[in-house]
């Protein structure tokens, strides 16, 4: 592959690289937008590395965010307050295999030697159309291979989120990893339990999201021992094997929905989920998918109604999953959005009363209430007819 003689940077950036090389520092275009625009994929946001240290940039522009200024990262909002991340070239000092101490002053080769993969490891100058690749990226792009720089086990000892960044671009660019990188991450394997739940939680959550074969994902983490150590759940390939989706053409329209997808791929979504440290709302959503009841009784409206009423919004959840795995949409799913459309009664907030109107009407406020509304809401799911006030009121007086 060779590299072009000038690449579409946008203005921004480059008015960015022209700030801070008219104050008197080096600037580059690096990152992964690089190595898309190569693949001619769709157009990430282009990063910056440069020779001013984190407050020198913030002295150069005006509005900034230290988005993660230990690192050596701030970030410049351009005139439409977008934010660009600029970095200051750096090398590793110490690391522990899950944080590195860096040091500045160094120049921009030394600042790709310290990058994952020789696809990461290029440079670009947006004033000069001016290329860097000391590790041959160019040449791995062309071959479909991801490479690490340098010694492959030492890069993975540096940071053990490397090995989880291997799977992830394997499945994302549908590469292949050479044999003595892929070697290496397995050996460093275990060095993923040093990891936090949050950070790899993150790179679950972007690997779900970016893969072009989920079943391929899935087969990396186990083989490159990420699994056993972090998702021991993950179902095993002859299990995955019954799933409709991951062996059918149409999984490019996977909703990449990180909580449906582990409840999808893992048996007990929700013990993944806690050990990753999800959010509150995400850990609830599983904990409805594990729980609830999957399917109505039938697809008569009866049954879909009791059903909605029993798991509530979860339902759509429900039905994604059971198209998943089964390759359609099954017939209650068709009902389930007519009676939702139609507004007929599957929550106590649907009733044409409310406790209010029974207070009202001469009921005494207290527990009783609510028992009451849950029988009227049981009467009108049988014959969704019932829900009107007059109706209802009628019968809160025949509730024992």
């Amino acid at each position: 592959m060779e590299l072009p003689d000038s690449l579409n940077v946008p203005p921004e950036t480059v008015q960015i690289v022209s700030r801070l090389e008219e104050a008197g520092f080096e600037a580059w275009c690096v990152g992964g937008a690089l190595r898309d625009a190569l693949l001619n994929a769709p157009e990430a946001d282009f990063d910056i590395a440069t020779s001013a240290t984190p407050e020198q940039v913030q002295q150069i522009f005006r509005r900034t965010v230290p988005v993660g200024i230990q690192f050596g990262t701030v970030g410049v909002l351009d005139e439409k307050r977008r934010l660009h991340e600029v970095t200051t070239f750096r090398r590793d000092v110490t690391t522990d295999g899950r944080r590195a101490v860096v040091a500045y002053g160094v120049s921009i080769e030394e600042d790709l030697a310290r990058r994952d993969f020789t696809i990461n490891a290029l440079a670009y100058h947006p004033l000069r159309q001016e290329w860097r690749d000391p590790f041959d990226g160019r040449i791995d792009l062309a071959r479909r291979k991801i490479k690490a720089v340098g010694e492959p086990l030492l890069r993975f000892q540096e940071d053990y989120l490397r090995i989880l960044r291997c799977a992830r671009f394997a499945g994302l660019l549908e590469f292949t990893v050479v044999q003595s990188t892929w070697e290496a991450a397995v050996a460093a394997a275990p060095g993923l339990r040093m990891l936090s739940a949050e950070r790899v939680r993150d790179e679950w959550f972007k690997s779900l999201n970016s893969t072009r074969s989920l079943d391929r994902l899935c087969g990396l983490w186990s083989r490159i021992g990420a699994a056993p150590i972090w998702i021991p759940e993950l179902l095993t390939t002859e299990e995955r094997e019954k799933i409709d989706i991951l062996h059918n053409p149409r999984e490019r329209d996977v909703p990449r929905d990180p909580v449906l997808l582990t409840a999808l791929l893992c048996h007990h979504p929700v013990a993944v989920l806690t050990r990753l440290k999800a959010s509150n709302a995400e850990i609830a959503r599983a904990e409805a998918l594990e729980q609830s009841p999957a399917t109505p009784a039938s697809a008569d409206p009866v049954d879909v109604r009791r059903w909605l009423a029993q798991v509530g919004d979860s339902w759509r959840d429900l039905a994604e999953l059971w198209r998943l795995r089964r390759g359609n949409w099954p017939l209650w799913a068709s009902t389930g959005e007519v009676i939702l459309q139609r507004g007929e009664p599957v929550k106590i907030r649907d009733l044409a009363i409310t406790g209010e109107d029974l207070i009202a009407a001469g009921f005494e406020q207290g527990p009783r209430l609510g028992r009451i509304l849950q029988q009227l809401l049981t009467q009108v799911i049988e014959d969704p007819g019932l829900n009107t006030p007059e109706t209802l009121l009628r019968m809160a007086k025949e509730v024992p």
